[in-house]
């Protein structure tokens, strides 16, 4: 994920994609069958998402590259190089047309961490920052896009249940601050009723300690109505700038707060696993989320 400036961009690789309803519909019995590369670009022209799920016929990952169709990600111990050709569905009012996006965008971490939390109370659910900080650039094919050069963070998740058995909602926060480092939040409350927030600092040389809970107060809801909160010291006032994505459980956002006396600019992330459970919003899904898989032989 880029740093929440003028130009941004978002790339996931999922295998088993957790917010996949085809996956769910499978029963989730064949993780490999259910593979994705989603691509969100933010420019100020406007914002393209591709999240095109594709089968093991067209799929391929070992020790350091993972291929889905034309997109791929490759780690050669330095440098993390993402290579995506794909093509993203109307978004209005700023696309009204599928329109394709490619390009290449190289990750260097300024260092990797060694830390992996439960975000839960009962280890179901995993989290590592690995390289919470570091330089990207990316480099759009003619036409598609534009080219830029900004922070990055890479990390990781994983879990042995669906989200929606295991949160009631969470917010996830990261800012790039003022000495090169990251400040990441996990605020998680969780279906058995247990809450927790994850509040942490990680240097450029990856040392990473914990800071005081922030507090948080409620900021406006989006046009589907997903609650989501922004983190702030005492007596600050966090400010939401805009709105990146809006789904019927999913937002992402840039806020601007003030966290263990600094002023960041966030990118945050607001879940909520209760809205994602529902039937109907699966059925929604593959509007955003479509199938392209080759019939295996």
């Amino acid at each position: 994920m880029s740093d929440c400036g003028r130009y941004g961009v978002a790339v996931i690789a999922f295998v088993g994609s957790v917010f996949s309803p085809y996956y769910a519909w499978s029963g989730r019995r064949d993780p490999d069958n259910h593979v994705c590369i989603n691509v969100a670009l933010y420019t100020p022209s406007g914002h393209f998402w591709t999240m095109t799920e594709r089968g093991r016929a067209d799929a391929f990952h070992g020790e350091h590259r993972f291929q889905v169709g034309p997109s791929g990600l490759e780690w050669d111990g330095r440098e993390l190089v993402i290579r995506f050709d794909e093509i993203a569905v109307p978004k209005p009012p700023f696309q009204l047309l599928p329109k394709r996006i490619a390009g290449t965008i190289r990750f260097v971490p300024d260092a990797i961490t060694d830390q992996v939390y439960d975000i839960d109370a009962k280890g179901r659910h995993r989290w590592w920052p690995t390289g919470p900080s570091g330089r990207m650039t990316m480099r759009m094919a003619d036409g598609t896009g534009p080219d830029w050069d900004g922070h990055g963070y890479m990390d990781s998740n994983w879990g042995t249940e669906p989200l929606e058995d295991g949160f009631e909602r969470w917010d996830w926060a990261r800012a790039t601050t003022a000495d090169g480092g990251a400040l990441i939040i996990y605020d998680s409350e969780r279906l058995d009723g247990s809450t927790d927030i994850l509040a942490i600092r990680i240097g450029t040389d990856g040392v990473t300690r914990r800071i005081a809970a922030p507090e948080k107060t409620r900021l406006p809801r989006a046009f589907w109505g997903v609650a989501r909160y922004g983190h702030h010291d005492a007596g600050e006032k966090p400010t939401l700038v805009k709105t990146l994505e809006d789904g019927p459980f999913y937002t992402r956002s840039v806020i601007d707060t003030v966290i263990d006396g600094e002023r960041i600019a966030l990118m945050h992330e607001g879940l909520s696993g209760a809205r994602f459970g529902l039937p109907i919003v699966k059925l929604m899904l593959p509007f955003r989320m479509p199938r392209n898989a080759r019939r295996q032989r």
